[in-house]
């Protein structure tokens, strides 16, 4: 079953500091051509030159609680202050927790606990999309950003996957606001989120 992509209209407000990714160098064409015709089982992953979980994540307790994956302090860091994330158990790609303010920005952070199937980053390393990029690892997990379409300079958003298992990811949605495009890799501002969402995974709550 192909992975479920829930585009974003909205945007995120994050810290300035970060290292930037390599902007520029994705190559829809070439990765889509390296993505079809897998080689290996779903018994057998990762596939063929995909990266290995090392250390896999027990997410079952954020499957019935996703908006555990950040903390309010985290959010109000992420986000501003006064913002209620909203869990959906009944997401279609997975269970589901969408965070954005309620007044005038449209910043925004969709985090999922992808259901869809149990490849793991296999499944995004193989599947056709148009923008597909691997990223440098967070705290030691592999990351690869995907999408329908680039849309980070323009629009500022981006989409990652992020492997728990070899089985499972956590895909992170985040949008910058209109202010912010531009003005920071919005794939590296979903990688920032992801290590803090990694650090509340392994605290297990």
């Amino acid at each position: 079953m192909r992975r479920i992509l829930i585009p974003l209209c909205a945007s995120l407000v994050l810290l300035s500091a970060c290292t930037t990714t390599k902007g520029g160098t994705a190559s829809p064409s070439s990765s889509s051509t390296s993505q079809t015709s897998p080689s290996n089982s779903d018994t057998e992953l990762p596939g063929s030159g995909i990266p290995r979980v090392e250390s896999p994540i027990d997410i079952s307790h954020f499957r019935d609680a996703p908006c555990d994956a950040l903390t309010a302090d985290q959010i109000t860091r992420l986000l501003g202050a006064g913002v209620t994330p909203k869990p959906d158990l009944n997401s279609p790609a997975g269970p589901s927790c969408s965070i954005h303010p309620d007044e005038g920005t449209q910043a925004s952070i969709l985090i999922i606990f992808n259901n869809v199937d149990k490849r793991g980053l296999t499944s995004v390393y193989q599947a056709d999309y148009r923008f597909f990029m691997p990223l440098s690892p967070v705290d030691g997990f592999p990351v690869a950003a995907y999408g329908l379409a680039d849309d980070r300079a323009d629009h500022g958003r981006c989409q990652i996957a992020i492997g728990t298992s070899d089985q499972q990811t956590v895909d992170i949605t985040v949008a910058q606001s209109e202010d912010n495009i531009g003005k920071k890799d919005p794939c590296e501002a979903a990688r920032e989120v992801a290590s803090d969402v990694l650090s509340n995974l392994r605290g297990g709550s």
